[in-house]
């Protein structure tokens, strides 16, 4: 996917939006790696697992809105890619008020 269609502070968004969820996936809860953890530890393998990304519940990357975004550790990530879809609905998860991002 081209890095293009994400908006200029994207870095700085998907940060906030893991910040905001405590570094933890949203699905499983699984704790993912801060940063400035010390991962010298784990494999390479272990990194990947434990490395949160952020997706789009709609899966339009222009589409940033934070109501529109979920914090996701790699393996429940690619689970909401290959089947299409995730087990938990948009709007179940409240860890946070996404209205009171000053983004």
């Amino acid at each position: 996917m081209s890095k293009s269609r994400y908006p200029k502070n994207w870095k700085k968004l998907a940060t906030t939006i893991k910040e905001l969820a405590g570094w933890r996936c949203q699905k499983c809860y699984r704790q993912c790696i801060r940063p400035g953890d010390d991962i010298s530890g784990l494999s390479k393998s272990e990194r990947g697992a434990k490395t949160l990304v952020v997706h789009h519940w709609n899966y339009t990357p222009e589409d940033s809105r934070p109501e529109n975004l979920i914090a996701l550790c790699t393996a429940c990530h690619l689970s909401f890619h290959n089947r299409g879809h995730g087990n938990v609905p948009q709007g179940q998860i409240s860890l946070f008020d996404r209205q009171t991002l000053k983004l």
